[in-house]
């Protein structure tokens, strides 16, 4: 029997990275999983590999609207949303603080920041009817401090922010057996950090007490716990996946 045996599931960002690692991950644990993302194709043939176990929705998670429509088309195809994964991100523009334009700040907070607060609000509703749930939002160690020679003001605003509305929407929900976690990794192999990451970047493994990068693996194994009824009596907390890097 698998951990998630029974539970649907809504993962963002799910073509790729973090997220097909927790929809590949859930599937396995016996979980059904609407998959988002904007790559509509990758995520496409990815799902396809999970036959019935995976339905994908192309979706931009910056609009509120797109929310309402996923959670309608997954619940038609799958029934009601116990658990939620808000894991879309982007790194954005890398500037330091004079230079950030507008637009560019915006998009960033959009994306890692306002769909995680319009992924909980779509998903509420039916986890309050239906008697619960698991809200589980990925956030980062730059949700807890400064990125070192990565000067990401939008990005770093937005991680802390995660951090905060996870704790807020864990207490005022609490007593209805919905449960709220995020989840904050460092350094992880993804395709995001790749093309992020310079020459320099990839010297941070030397400030990481294991000397390695994280696999998006180990943070998936991390997001089917904190989804499942092991983690029955977890709810308001953050769980750092860093490799020991801001214990330092």
């Amino acid at each position: 029997m698998g951990k998630l045996d029974g539970k649907i599931a809504l993962v963002t960002g799910a073509a790729q990275g973090i997220g097909e690692a927790i929809s590949r991950a859930f599937v396995e644990n016996g979980a059904r999983v609407i998959m988002t993302d904007v790559k509509a194709d990758q995520g496409r043939a990815l799902a396809s590999q999970f036959g019935d176990g995976a339905h994908f929705i192309e979706q931009d998670v910056s609009v509120c609207q797109q929310w309402k429509d996923v959670v309608r088309e997954g619940e038609t195809v799958f029934g009601p949303i116990d658990i939620l994964v808000n894991n879309a991100g982007i790194v954005g523009v890398v500037t330091n603080t004079l230079d950030f334009k507008e637009e560019d700040y915006n998009r960033i907070i959009g994306v890692n920041q306002n769909a995680v607060f319009f992924g909980m609000q779509a998903v509420l509703p039916g986890m309050l009817k239906h008697g619960g749930g698991s809200i589980v939002n990925i956030s980062s160690i730059a949700g807890f401090v400064a990125v070192v020679g990565c000067p990401q003001l939008a990005y770093v605003c937005s991680k802390f922010a995660v951090r905060g509305m996870t704790k807020h929407v864990a207490v005022e929900y609490g007593d209805k057996n919905i449960r709220v976690n995020s989840i904050c990794p460092g350094y992880v192999k993804t395709p995001m950090n790749e093309d992020a990451l310079d020459e320099a970047g990839y010297e941070a493994v030397n400030l990481i007490p294991m000397k390695r990068f994280g696999e998006a693996s180990e943070v998936a194994k991390l997001a089917v716990f904190l989804a499942s009824d092991d983690a029955s009596f977890i709810t308001g907390t953050e769980h750092i996946i860093d490799g020991g890097m801001i214990a330092c």
